[in-house]
């Protein structure tokens, strides 16, 4: 008899099973609800086929819909096969190349046979009805292990050339998996997925768009179509994503930002932003906000250079790292008849700055140090540049020049679990201000970084310890770990901010740094005497005002808080007669610092009520002759039904009270 393997459960049970056995076996073992609802397995933290045997003793879990990450991500990849399946079945002669699950979907690269055009979206609904029809027929989804050349051969022979050469670079000697989808479509891939195409639920997908791509993402090859699509365990689950998508779209802040007439972006810039009169009050206020705030918690603020020497960047490990990111000057312009310097030589190069720490650290620097003066906390509103691609710019949210609310902590490992406790209560005393729910995160060390294991063990301590003395490490603030996330010179904590429509934006973070100190030759005098290495704690809350601004347009879809508004007020009249005791209106309202306008044309009112609606105005105070003769205002809320009759020195005190930002009232 062969030896039996010990599978011990989660619940710490252990059944004994003879070879061969899959997870699925041991789901109906245990009960048919389970066997039922069991999507995959995880097999000593691996998740796998259920239907693929058990190899030795080990740990397992069945991964059902409750495990709800994990269970999206097997159907999404699910999906994606049947879509590659679907095309090919619809237009023979298409090739494949790959199909990951993404965030809320899937999608797959395809090349279209020569004979017909690229995919549109006039062939979506045709595709979708052929994926139904594959789901439907259940067909089972087998997983096989073939020798590379074998498989090559498989390619060559079916014309699939792009899949050909995929697997001729891969190492020579290594078996590849497979799977097949019932007994006529084959794909390469690592897997896992579900017992068969019948798991997905045929009404729970939907095609959404079409895109070009290039082999490989290299636009020197082939051109593909890549199908996206978004895919969820039921119909509900999908029908809320749309949903959602239908909100997001009214929210678009590049749409409400024309509205409200905020901003533009345009070809001359790419990747910059245009701020008009009433965008950059939005601005001036936030920055005047976190202004107070930094001032408050003791912050020193700086302004340092947008152009270092490459030497500086070399040096901080950000030329390494970062370059390509980077824009680049010569240190001087050569003669046109000359040959310019080697982008390789960072001798010859000045860089615009992508970030702004290896400045603070240069102030820093400037004087000797003592123990004395550490905690220094340094803060800028600082003007970076990065050299994003074209394709990855989007409005405020992705940008090649943005304004960090920047500043470095500098202080001795003693302080450093002191400095975050209390970052961590201003940052939750800052979200809270405008309304935000948030997750707090850390993210732990990467794969590839600097610095020694120790000192990483004694930053994630750090770190960690903080956030529980602040009580925020909880499974109310949504408090997780996550491996490998960190950046290459400091593990981090993220705030990650939740919108009106539940969507989630990754903004704040503070970071613990004993390695840009190190290479920049940052120190201080201790209290014994001897040069010590401070700590580099860095941080921001916003993240950058342009994306924090994008983010707010869109959390509150354009109306903001009053105080943030960039109109508070507009005194429109409805007949003429009423222009002069509007104009008061209007003063009185400046004078109480109140921004104000009039809208005295001659336009009917609801005109003129739908038309500050859509600039978002908060407050419309309508004069006529009855308000004039009785020195009264009917005032309209933005967003609420009907209008309050107020005495003007209640509209004002009214209007002071709602234009005050939330840190400065009582």
């Amino acid at each position: 008899m062969s030896e039996m393997f010990r599978i011990t459960l989660p619940d710490g049970s252990v059944r004994e099973v003879a070879p061969g056995t899959t997870p699925a076996d041991i789901a109906a073992a245990i009960g048919p609800g389970l066997a039922k609802a069991a999507m995959a397995a995880k097999v000593d933290g691996e998740v796998r086929d259920i239907m693929r045997p058990l190899e030795g003793d080990a740990q397992l879990a069945l991964i059902t819909a409750r495990d709800e990450a994990e269970a999206l991500e097997l159907v999404r990849h699910d999906y994606a096969h049947v879509l590659a399946e679907a095309v090919q079945a619809l237009w023979p002669g298409t090739q494949i190349t790959f199909g990951p699950a993404t965030d809320d979907g899937f999608y797959y690269d395809v090349k279209a046979p020569e004979s017909r055009a690229p995919f549109s979206m006039d062939d979506l609904p045709a595709i979708e009805e052929k994926m139904r029809e594959i789901i439907k027929a259940d067909k089972p989804l087998i997983r096989q292990v073939w020798s590379r050349e074998d498989l090559i051969a498989k390619w060559e022979k079916d014309g699939e050339t792009f899949k050909a050469e995929w697997a001729k670079e891969l190492p020579e000697g290594e078996d590849l998996t497979v799977y097949w989808s019932g007994e006529d479509w084959l794909d390469m891939c690592r897997g896992p997925h579900l017992a068969s195409t019948g798991k997905l639920d045929p009404q729970a997908f939907k095609l959404m768009r079409v895109a070009g791509a290039y082999w490989r993402g290299d636009q020197n090859n082939a051109q593909l179509t890549r199908i996206y699509g978004t895919g969820w365990l039921n119909k509900k689950q999908l029908n809320e994503h749309l949903t959602r998508l239908e909100e997001a779209a009214k929210r678009d802040h590049r749409k409400l930002a024309v509205e409200m007439d905020l901003f533009h972006l345009q070809a001359e810039a790419h990747g910059s932003v245009f701020w008009h009169p009433k965008g950059y009050v939005i601005w001036r206020e936030l920055e005047d906000y976190m202004r107070r705030a930094v001032d408050g918690a003791g912050y020193r603020e700086v302004k340092t250079p947008q152009v270092m020497d490459a030497r500086q960047w070399e040096q901080s490990g950000h030329w390494g790292k970062y370059r390509e990111n980077m824009f680049v000057i010569p240190d001087e312009v050569p003669n046109v008849e000359d040959e310019g310097p080697l982008v390789s030589d960072a001798a010859e190069w000045m860089a615009l700055k992508p970030m702004n720490c290896p400045a603070h650290v240069l102030i820093f620097r400037q004087g000797i140090k003592s123990y004395r003066d550490l905690p220094l906390r340094i803060y800028e509103n600082g003007c970076c540049h990065r050299n994003e691609p074209h394709g990855a710019l989007h409005g405020l949210m992705r940008v090649r020049q943005f304004t960090q609310d920047d500043a470095h902590i500098f202080c001795t490992e003693d302080q450093i679990v002191d400095e975050v406790q209390a970052f961590c209560k201003l940052a939750d005393r800052i979200y809270n201000d405008f309304g935000f729910r948030y997750a707090i995160k850390l993210a732990l060390r990467p794969e590839k970084r600097f610095g020694s294991d120790a000192d990483w063990d004694k930053a994630e301590a750090e770190l960690r310890r903080a956030v529980e003395v602040a009580g925020l490490a909880t499974e109310e603030y949504g408090w997780e770990e996550l491996p490998g996330e960190g950046a290459f010179y400091a593990p981090k904590l993220e705030w990650h901010l939740t919108d009106a429509i539940g969507r989630t934006w990754q903004v704040g973070t503070i970071q613990s740094d004993r390695v840009l100190p190190e290479r920049l030759d940052a120190s201080y005098v201790g209290e014994d005497g001897e040069r010590h290495r401070p700590v580099m704690l860095h941080r921001a809350i916003f993240g950058s005002y342009e994306r924090f601004i994008g983010i707010l347009i869109e959390h509150f879809a354009g109306k903001l808080p009053c105080w943030l508004a960039p109109v508070q007020a507009v005194v429109a009249t409805i007949v003429s007669d009423a222009d002069d005791y509007a104009n008061q209106v209007a003063e009185q309202l400046k004078t109480a610092g109140i921004r104000v306008e009039t809208d005295l044309r001659n336009e009917k009112i609801n005109y003129k009520v739908r038309e500050h609606s859509l600039a978002k105005v908060p407050h419309l105070l309508v004069i006529g002759k009855r308000e004039a003769d009785e020195g009264t205002v009917a005032v309209r809320t933005l967003g609420s039904q009907g209008q309050k009759m107020l005495s003007l020195d209640e509209a004002v005190a009214m209007l002071r009270e709602e234009a005050t930002p939330p840190d400065l009232r009582d």
